[in-house]
C-alpha cells in the first residue's frame, strides 16, 4: 500500500510493480495487489492463508531501514484515524478480524521513508532498498 504522489510513501506500490514482473512460485496461488491508499481493499480478498503488506513506516531509523512488524504491534486507536491512506492499516486488519476474514498469517514490512512530500519518484535510498524488500517477500513465499 502507499501513496505514489508523496515520494517515499509509495514504497509499497513500487515494490508491487517489481513483484508483478516476477514468476509465481510453483504450487502457490498468489495475488499481488496494489492497494494504493485503500488498505480496506483487503476486506474484498475473501479467505487468504497469508497476507504480506508493504508500506512506509516511520520507526525513526535511517531511510531505507526495513522493519518486520507484527500486526499485534500496531496500535489500533479508533479515535486516531489520521493516515495518508483512506483507512489506516490497523483499522483494516481489525475489520478483517471482526468479519472473520483474518488470514492465518499476516506479515508487514515497513520501510523507513526518507522524504514524504509531493513528488512522483521515491528517493534514491528507497529505490535502492526495493530489491531487498522483494527478496524478503520471496523468502516469505518460500515458507508457504
Amino acid at each position: 500500500i502507499g501513496n505514489v504522489l508523496l515520494k517515499d510513501e509509495g514504497i509499497g506500490v513500487y515494490v508491487s510493480e517489481v513483484l508483478q514482473e516476477l514468476p509465481c512460485p510453483d504450487g502457490l496461488s498468489l495475488d499481488i495487489i496494489d492497494g494504493g491508499t485503500c488498505p480496506d481493499l483487503f476486506l474484498s480478498l475473501g479467505h487468504v492463508d497469508k497476507l504480506i503488506v508493504i508500506d512506509a513506516a516511520d520507526g525513526a531509523g535511517e531511510p531505507g531501514t526495513i522493519y518486520r512488524i507484527e500486526p499485534e504491534d500496531l496500535e489500533c486507536n479508533l479515535t486516531d484515524t489520521a493516515s495518508t491512506h483512506d483507512i489506516a492499516l490497523p483499522h483494516s486488519l481489525k475489520m478483517m478480524e471482526c468479519l472473520g476474514k483474518r488470514p492465518k498469517e499476516i506479515v508487514i514490512f515497513g520501510i523507513q521513508p526518507g522524504e514524504i512530500d509531493w513528488g512522483l519518484e521515491p528517493t534514491h535510498e528507497l529505490k535502492e532498498v526495493v530489491p531487498n524488500v522483494v527478496k524478503l517477500i520471496q523468502e516469505e513465499m518460500e515458507k508457504c
